[in-house]
């Protein structure tokens, strides 16, 4: 794995540890991320393109098809691919956040939005 890949990895995990519920292990070898056992987001294997779970994929890849895009292998799942070299740092949070509550239980949503009224 490259510097640019541990640089990626570490802000996904700074960004998706701390919501409850998610859980990080490997599929296909290489770091994934869970929430109730459903993966909602993955680092390919180039370590520089991630897996994202989303239900607007087109509006991004409107936006910018050079940073959202999908192959013919993701064509028929709720999934995007990300170029993270290219993706600025407010859209790769807002599309994990996203993709988190797409697939968190209402409770862990309920959970995330307790806490987040309750800081500071």
């Amino acid at each position: 794995m490259d510097t640019d890949a541990f640089i990626y990895l570490e802000f996904l995990r700074k960004t998706l540890l701390p919501l409850p519920g998610v859980t990080e292990k490997l599929h296909f070898e290489t770091p994934a991320f869970y929430v109730n056992k459903k993966i909602f987001a993955r680092l390919k294997e180039d370590g520089g393109t991630l897996v994202i779970h989303t239900t607007e994929r087109e509006k991004w890849m409107d936006a910018d098809g050079a940073t959202f895009f999908i192959t013919d292998h993701y064509r028929h799942y709720d999934y995007m691919l990300v170029a993270l070299k290219t993706v600025s740092p407010d859209d790769l949070k807002l599309l994990l956040l996203t993709a988190w509550r797409n697939r968190a239980p209402v409770k862990l949503r309920k959970e995330f939005e307790t806490a987040l009224f309750l800081k500071p």
